[in-house]
């Protein structure tokens, strides 16, 4: 018989045996035992085996499919990259100075990692509002938190901020004396029921356009225009009041009657103050006031000596706590862009201050033995 080119099988054993093919199926073929060699006709043409070109063709295929898959890997991770270069833009963020308490404080104000991540994380928890409806997505809640409180301690220039950052430029409870009184200091040991310190701070502001308000915020006492705030100190140096910003010709008594901090006073409460605060007539029923005795002679006697000085052991730490909010840069000059935020400005660094270490060095001491 001739026997069929390319379609030789050698030594075959006797019964059926599956052949697969280079497409994948198998062929039954029924072989003759005497047989070792098939004609063409023992062997239909669906059922031969593919030629050389299919099977080029096959393999071509096969690394075609390869090669998408591989061109489409490479098109994911090249838009992985682009995006980690997007973040690497970023000239300055919070994991520049995280492990630098120094550092921290210097940028932020907060004493170290630990209380920057605690207010981090309550204010996280919140809902954001922005302003006019605006979103920010490009820079982290962390960041955003961190330039914050750079603007507040610091006070850099919006384009500063903008470059280091990869950006455009476009409720605490007051204390009770009962409270107060478990840790005193010996300053205010002949105050036990003094529930809080007051003061009035006068911050600098942008002279205005109009006349009308370049005479309201003129202050007689600074020579210039101001605006001010009253704020509140716990015997223990803690800030407990910050009152909204008034225009600087207001009195300390308008500021105190309109302001909201005589709420806070409970018969038996004792209140001190500057002389400059005439505020009897405004007190709730049964709150006292202790102010520095008025000169109505050449002298003071020894015991008016006494008791002026003993106010004045005791109204120097508002004072203090005063000076620790105005290290807060931002408060050295309210522009007039920004004199519609000065309010929630001044409470913010005022806030930020009580997050500190303690004024007071006997509580100081106290807080780092226990």
């Amino acid at each position: 018989k001739e026997v069929a080119p390319n379609v030789l099988f050698e030594n075959l054993p006797s019964t059926s045996k599956d052949v697969c093919d280079h497409r994948g199926s198998n062929l039954d073929i029924e072989v003759p035992s005497t047989s070792k060699q098939l004609s063409m006709s023992d062997i239909s043409l669906e059922d031969r085996p593919t030629s050389r070109s299919e099977s080029r063709l096959s393999t071509t295929s096969s690394s075609s499919s390869l090669l998408e898959a591989e061109n489409y890997l490479l098109k994911k991770q090249v838009e992985e990259l682009q995006n980690q270069l997007k973040s690497l833009k970023v000239g300055f963020d919070f994991s520049a100075i995280e492990n630098n308490d120094a550092l921290i404080n210097v940028y932020t104000g907060l004493p170290d990692k630990a209380l920057f991540m605690a207010v981090f994380k309550y204010l996280d928890s919140q809902n954001f509002h922005y302003n006019l409806g605006w979103s920010v997505v490009n820079i982290s809640r962390i960041n955003q938190f961190l330039m914050t409180c750079m603007k507040l301690k610091l006070n850099p220039i919006h384009k500063d901020l903008a470059l280091r950052f990869g950006c455009s430029v476009a409720t605490n409870q007051i204390p009770t004396r009962h409270k107060n009184k478990t840790c005193m200091p010996s300053s205010f040991s002949p105050f036990t029921n003094c529930k809080m310190v007051i003061d009035c701070t006068e911050i600098y502001t942008e002279v205005p356009s109009q006349l009308d308000k370049q005479k309201y915020t003129y202050s007689s006492y600074k020579h210039r225009n101001t605006l001010k705030g009253l704020v509140g100190v716990a015997p223990n140096g803690t800030i407990t009041f910050l009152s909204n910003l008034y225009v600087g010709n207001t009195s300390d008594k308008n500021i105190v009657k309109h302001c909201g901090v005589l709420t806070s006073f409970l018969a038996g409460d004792l209140i001190l103050a500057d002389k400059g605060f005439l505020i009897q007539d405004l007190l709730p029923p049964g709150v006292l006031l202790n102010i520095p005795p008025f000169l109505m002679k050449a002298q003071f006697s020894p015991e008016e000596a006494r008791q002026t000085v003993t106010i004045a052991r005791a109204r120097i730490h508002v004072e203090r706590a005063i000076r620790r909010i105005k290290e807060y840069k931002i408060l050295q000059l309210i522009p007039q862009n920004l004199r519609p935020y000065s309010s929630m400005i001044f409470q913010v660094c005022g806030f930020l201050t009580t997050l500190n270490y303690p004024l007071i060095k006997e509580v100081e001491d106290r807080y780092f033995c226990e």
